[in-house]
């Protein structure tokens, strides 16, 4: 046996050529002291053995960690350099062997390479598992071939990061098993002690890397080894005996077959046959089930009452599973590490293609979001206080359909009330406001008929409706009023809609309409008073209008100077002259009469007449990037570019500069990861076509989360050449309510 140079040595572990069972060959490995010389715990040249004695380890003046023999002068290299300095390189550049197991090249203080990071068939205390976001190294274990040949077998576990993290299983490079994703103690079917004095376990996940690492106590000797046979066992050194026990393994029944039940079948090895269908399917193919060929899963006995993905699922419900290993989600799954069951359940209920949810960290009664848009794959019944919330038809759940949260019942009912009190409100302030403003125009002098007139000059896009005066009512709260301009080509049907759209609606982001007034050519709106004029976020407003209303609403003119602003400088949605509500099961509608705000409008709403509740997405897309910039889409120019705001988002983009689209008083004031998100979901609101588009709760979701984002597509309206063509369509005489002003 050939020694590797002298370095300062480990108390515990020990390395050298050695030659496994049965075996000839010469690997470089690494193993426990003080234990018998089988277990090896990592080996370096797995691919490529020595066939003789003839093996030497070589640390080079560059830091390269090399094992030669013979006239082969690089079996195998750790592919680790650094710049030879101050002509002293020996003291540059150091190789040692932890107590922990990890053979490390230190370059002074600084470590260049480890072994840690390449993973064989074992997983020590210490080490991580998982990915290196920033770099791309991808800590896995994987088999040796046979007991004799420690070469990559066929098996091997990863962290697999496609959607929330989660450990599987690959046999040549096939997904065979999961053992579920992270749940707060550790993996969802793999059995952890709540409480234990023997090992710690830690998940990390933040921007730079995504791992999981366990440690033990000193007096105890631990490992978790991926046999060559496939089987994930955790052994623990006994020293009483001199010999390893089992201490846990993840494979140790049928259930453990990935998706051995097909879709929407659920595994139980107390049972037999061990698969069933969730309650309310069936098995698609009877006679294959009853052959125990269970791979074609269940169906539906009743269909949804969502249909395609395109309306809020208000007849269905869902039922509650509980403890099970959680379904597969790899393919299509979103996440959200901050939100409540109750908001994960308003989430997955609000979006039809969501078929089912689950809170991620079981733990302390349960947090974070889980939710699947695909079939349920994967389910097996686990002695683990995980719980799963399958979207059902309601006739197929027991009792009252009532699917809200307690906290979303009191939501609703408060929405009802407010909704209640609005209808009196409005025949209130009708009746009371009309005759005070009459009494009052005489009461104007001469200043504030100036100061309203520079007001009404620097109003934006200013057609339908004007400013008239602001006023207090007898309890003390203060009034904006807007009336109908006399030269506007537009007034009673916008009016009208304006007043209907506003009565059946409430939003702590939507302006709130006090009262309304018509006496011979007069029409007249009392709004609430917004101290702050317009222009800042205003998404929840737009999804309530999307979604969560009662009444399905398209703004369809959504821009600055119709989101204002409180003196708390909540935002708020105003003017719903050109709104369209939606009925039924229906979700486009198509006009020959387009209008909107030039800049805002959506490509296939000024060109067709097609619009949507994508149209207000793309509207608020724009809105996005003029915040972020400080400049509006249809005043953008470049010097070196004809292309729109639009199109210069886009190209930053493309180019990894998206952070030059923010302007001077963001970069102080905002955290840098969060702009850019905002500007990476602004480019998925904006593309071309409305299919590819998400819609607001998509939108919500991806803002509030830290997910990976999908790759947009480019935008509509790239270039300004395209803005002036199409400007005729979206006349600025035909389509836009003012900005409401107050002095």
């Amino acid at each position: 046996m050939v020694k590797p140079p002298l370095f300062p040595k480990a108390k515990c572990s020990n390395w050298a050529f050695f030659s496994p069972g049965k075996s000839k060959n010469r690997y470089l490995g690494i193993w426990y002291k003080k234990i018998s010389y089988g277990t090896v715990v990592w080996v370096a040249n797995r691919e490529t053995p020595i066939a003789d004695t003839s093996g030497l380890l070589k640390l080079s003046r560059q830091g390269n960690l090399v094992i030669c023999s013979g006239g082969n002068p690089m079996v195998w290299s750790s592919n680790s350099t650094v710049s030879v300095w101050n002509n002293n390189p020996m003291m540059a550049v150091a190789v040692q062997l932890l107590d922990s197991g990890n053979l490390v090249v230190w370059n002074k203080n600084k470590m260049i390479w480890q072994s840690f990071d390449y993973p064989g068939d074992t997983h020590l205390p210490g080490m991580k598992f998982g990915n290196d976001l920033v770099t791309g190294l991808q800590r896995s274990m994987t088999s040796w071939k046979s007991p004799d040949d420690p070469s990559v077998g066929v098996y091997s576990d990863i962290l697999d990061t496609n959607g929330y993290p989660q450990s599987v299983r690959l046999k040549s490079e096939i997904l065979t098993g999961r053992l579920g994703p992270w749940n707060g103690l550790g993996f969802s079917s793999f059995p952890i002690e709540k409480e234990n004095q023997i090992y710690s376990i830690e998940f990390v996940m933040n921007e730079k890397e995504i791992y999981t690492t366990y440690e033990v106590k000193s007096s105890v000797v631990q490992r978790m080894v991926l046999t060559w046979d496939g089987k994930t066992l955790v052994l623990q050194w006994i020293d009483r005996i001199k010999d390893w026990i089992v201490y846990a393994t993840a494979d140790i029944d049928t259930c453990d077959r990935f998706s051995l039940c097909g879709p929407y079948g659920i595994c139980s090895i107390n049972k037999h046959p061990p698969c069933s269908c969730m309650d309310g399917f069936e098995p698609r193919n009877p006679k294959e089930w009853e052959a125990s060929d269970w791979v074609s899963g269940c169906i539906r006995k009743k269909p949804l009452h969502c249909r395609n993905g395109n309306e809020i699922g208000d007849g269905d419900g869902f039922l509650k599973i509980a403890r099970v290993k959680v379904p597969d989600h790899t393919r299509r799954a979103w996440y959200n590490v901050s939100m409540t069951l109750g908001e994960c359940e308003m989430a997955c209920k609000g979006n039809c293609s969501c078929t089912c949810y689950a809170n991620i960290d079981i733990r302390n009664g349960g947090s974070g979001c889980l939710l699947w848009f695909d079939q349920l794959l994967d389910v097996r019944e686990f002695d683990v206080d995980q719980d799963i919330y399958i979207r059902m038809a309601a006739s197929e759940l027991k009792g009252p359909v009532d699917f809200l949260s307690d906290v979303n019942k009191r939501k609703r009912i408060l929405i009802l009330v407010l909704l209640t009190s609005s209808a009196v409100t409005l025949l209130f302030a009708a009746g009371y406001a009309c005759p005070k403003l009459k009494k009052r125009r005489g009461k104007w002098s001469g200043q504030d008929e100036k100061d309203a007139s520079l007001q009404m000059e620097q109003l934006d896009d200013l057609q339908y409706l004007s400013l008239h005066e602001v006023g207090v009512l007898e309890d003390g709260r203060e009034i904006a009023v807007k009336r109908l301009s006399e030269t506007s080509q537009q007034g009673l049907h916008e009016f009208k809609n304006e007043v209907i759209c506003i009565a059946k609606l409430q939003h702590r982001n939507l302006v709130k309409l006090l009262g309304y007034c018509v006496h011979q050519n007069e029409l007249i709106l009392i709004y609430e008073y917004m101290t702050n004029k317009s222009l800042d976020w205003f998404l929840f407003g737009v999804l309530y209008l999307h979604q969560d209303s009662r009444l399905q609403i398209i703004h369809r003119d959504l821009k600055a100077g119709n989101i204002l602003l409180d003196g708390d400088m909540n935002p708020k949605i105003s003017d719903f002259g050109l709104a369209r509500i939606f009925l039924g099961h229906d979700t486009t509608a198509k006009t020959k009469k387009v209008v909107g705000t030039y800049g805002y409008i959506s490509p296939e709403y000024a060109v067709h007449g097609h619009f949507s509740i994508k149209s207000d997405v793309f509207s608020f897309g724009v809105l996005v990037f003029e915040i972020i910039c400080g400049k509006k889409n249809k005043e953008f120019s470049h010097g070196d570019h004809n292309d729109n705001l639009l199109g210069h988002a886009w190209r930053l983009f493309k180019e990894g500069r998206s952070i030059e689209l923010m302007s001077g008083s963001l970069q102080t004031s905002h955290v840098i990861f969060e702009v850019l998100r905002s500007i990476h979901v602004a480019l998925l609101c904006v593309q071309h076509h409305a299919e590819d588009r998400p819609t607001m709760l998509l939108v919500v979701l991806m803002l509030v989360s830290e997910g990976p984002l999908p790759d947009p597509k480019q935008p509509a309206f790239f270039n300004e050449e395209v803005f002036r063509e199409l400007e005729p369509l979206a006349s600025v005489d035909e389509a836009t309510l003012t900005m409401l002003y107050a002095r």
